[in-house]
């Protein structure tokens, strides 16, 4: 993992297409500003381990049993 300072208004470039800002700092939180392409998706951690787990609940084998039932 990379750790860098920023203060507010800062920025750091990932990838030569994504800009993260710091916005505001109030206490313990930052608020940060995220340009990216509109191909890229960009997710709260907490947010995208909820997808993850309901895409990984989606593909259970329960999931392809009913599959295999409206198929047949």
């Amino acid at each position: 993992m990379l750790a860098l300072s920023r203060k507010k208004n800062e920025a750091l470039i990932i990838n030569n297409n994504i800009e993260v800002t710091v916005l505001e700092i109030k206490g313990e939180q930052v608020k940060l500003g995220i340009s990216a392409p509109k191909d890229v998706p960009v997710y709260r951690k907490e947010v995208y381990a909820q997808i993850q787990d309901a895409n990984a609940d989606a593909v259970n084998m329960d999931g392809l049993e009913a599959l295999r039932e409206l198929l047949n």
